[in-house]
């Protein structure tokens, strides 16, 4: 039943999946612990945590809408890089 359940797993899940999981470790360790650990009072440090969730928010939406424009103009900029 195990072999079956990983079967059907698709390979670019095998990607994204550790991919997505060290992205958020990065933003963990690197922006929201110094974040917090930098105020001392309970309510800076909600403010501070709540800034950085929201910067990753925005990064995340403006990754989304690159991607988006990439797949939606994708014949032009493959035409343009080649020279047609």
């Amino acid at each position: 039943m195990t072999s079956f359940a990983l079967a059907k797993i698709n390979e670019a899940y095998v990607v994204y999946i550790p991919a997505a999981v060290i992205c958020l470790a990065a933003f963990v360790g690197l922006i929201l612990a110094p974040a917090l650990s930098s105020h001392g009072r309970i309510w800076e440090k909600a403010a501070a945590g709540f800034l950085s969730v929201f910067v990753l928010a925005a990064l995340v939406v403006l990754g989304v809408i690159a991607g988006l424009v990439i797949v939606y103009y994708y014949t032009d900029i493959s035409n343009f890089v080649n020279g047609k």
